[in-house]
């Protein structure tokens, strides 16, 4: 079964380089089914991992594994990809064949990522994730678009180079790139070549580093997310920068170089960093975009912050701010390209007023955002309070950090609610209204999964605990 999450979107792929016939609709709906396939997948994988508590496994060029994390991760790809090709209507009128592949080969990197078991592997589904990342920003071929993605490439370029210095060590010392091989090696000759492993680990930690865009290497993050066009800052913003990133970086510190205290104080470093630098960034915005961008870094630094602790509850914590993150940030996107669609500009000082001309993208917005301040009973709130106790356990001052950075995250949503939805409708303005049907149906989804989340997750907090997980 795991294979069929690579061979699907691939499927799909070639019918619709194969038959060009295929108009604009029946390509948008190729698309869309593949990755509506792929969600009723994920959904049954989650549910047998879950009750038989066993991990499926395909060989097909190596293994491919889906555990009850990666199907879960399996199931936000879908989830966020149909999201995106659901608000993607005019880039799918514009561009029939090279947007719907292009999300395809996208969504497949990913799910790479998610199951392979080999260094190798995991850096070919990285370059192909990155490739696809590139096309998609730079679809339009606008200026800013192709100066975003120019910056995108260049720094996606770095990380794989590190990535591949980092694989070519551990492949001389261990011969073998699978994480089973390297994992015993380490494990049990490490110490014969501590210069090349502690190489291997820079290189991979400063690699993965940049693709989660975590400080000081998040300048590419704003200006990728800004100028790309909407509904691609949605999949960037919602899944593509956390599976690269933060999820590679999980994994291969499980399941490959085992957590090392030095590295979780590494992690906790960049993590506060992260987390402060991009709150204090997004709040010196006036670009819509760019302020939801600078966001992302601040909470891919919670899920660092989470990941760097070494305990259940900082791990449980950072994966489920990782679905969160994915939920409320692909809706406050979701609610810019409405918003975007309507004024025709990211500047939040030429807004105001909108919440009586846009009622359902205003209420829509103070739910995603309130979530991703932490409030009760949000889904944000649970995860951030699991990684706030966990940080405690660490040290009560970076706890506190992450709770100021809370705040922050409070003071510029006001920001931007001020600015964008109240106060007097500008008078240029007058003709918006509330966005088409398809936008309409995203946003109130979306925003009933975070409320609906926040209401499921102390139930789940309790299942885990009474496991054993936490």
């Amino acid at each position: 079964m795991p294979i069929l999450f690579l061979g699907i979107p691939l499927l799909a792929v070639v019918v619709l380089n194969l038959y060009t016939w295929i108009d604009r609709r029946s390509a948008f709906f190729a698309a869309l089914i593949a990755s509506l396939c792929q969600l009723v997948l994920a959904a049954y994988a989650v549910v047998r991992c879950f009750t038989t508590g066993e991990a499926m496994t395909s060989t097909f060029f190596g293994t491919v594994t889906v555990d009850l994390i990666s199907a879960v991760v399996l199931f936000m790809i879908a989830m966020i990809c149909c999201v995106t090709l659901l608000v993607a209507e005019e880039l799918v009128k514009s561009h029939r064949f090279t947007f719907g592949g292009t999300m395809l080969l996208l969504m497949m990197g990913m799910n790479g990522i998610v199951m392979v078991r080999d260094l190798f592997s995991l850096y070919a589904f990285i370059e192909v994730t990155g490739a696809s990342s590139f096309l998609l920003i730079a679809i339009n071929r606008k200026r800013d678009e192709l100066e975003g993605a120019f910056k995108y490439f260049l720094m996606s370029a770095l990380a794989t180079a590190m990535m591949l210095g980092g694989l070519t060590f551990l492949f001389l010392l261990v011969g073998d790139t699978s994480f089973e091989a390297v994992a015993s090696y380490l494990q049990t000759r490490g110490g014969e070549h501590p210069t090349l492993v502690t190489a291997a680990l820079v290189l991979y930690t400063s690699a993965i580093a940049i693709k989660s865009g975590a400080v000081p290497f998040h300048s590419w993050v704003p200006d990728a997310h800004s100028s790309a066009p909407s509904p691609v800052s949605v999949v960037l913003a919602g899944i593509v920068i956390k599976v690269s990133g933060v999820y590679s970086m999980i994994r291969l510190y499980r399941d490959v170089f085992g957590f090392d205290p030095r590295l979780g104080q590494v992690m906790l470093i960049l993590g506060l960093a992260s987390v402060i630098i991009g709150a204090l960034g997004a709040l010196g915005q006036n670009d819509l975009k760019r302020m939801l961008a600078f966001s992302s870094v601040s909470q891919i630094g919670y899920i660092v912050l989470g990941a760097s602790t070494g305990s259940a509850i900082g791990f449980v914590g950072a994966m489920m701010h990782f679905f969160n993150h994915a939920t409320f940030k692909s809706l406050l996107f979701v609610d810019a390209a409405a918003i975007l669609h309507e004024t025709h500009t990211r500047n939040m000082d030429e807004m105001g007023g909108l919440a009586e001309r846009m009622p359902i993208t205003g209420v829509t917005s103070v739910i995603g955002l309130l979530s991703m301040a932490g409030i009760p009973p949000l889904s944000g709130f649970w995860s951030k309070l699991l990684i706030v106790i966990a940080l405690w356990q660490i040290s009560p001052w970076v706890a506190l950090a992450a709770l100021v950075s809370s705040v922050l995250t409070l003071t510029y949503f006001l920001v931007l609610q001020k600015k964008v939805f109240y106060g007097k409708l500008n008078e240029k303005l007058a003709h918006v209204t509330e966005c088409r049907g398809r936008l309409r149906f995203v946003e109130l989804t979306l925003a009933a999964v975070n409320v609906l989340a926040g209401l499921v997750f102390p139930v789940l907090l309790m299942l885990l605990r009474g496991n054993g997980m936490l």
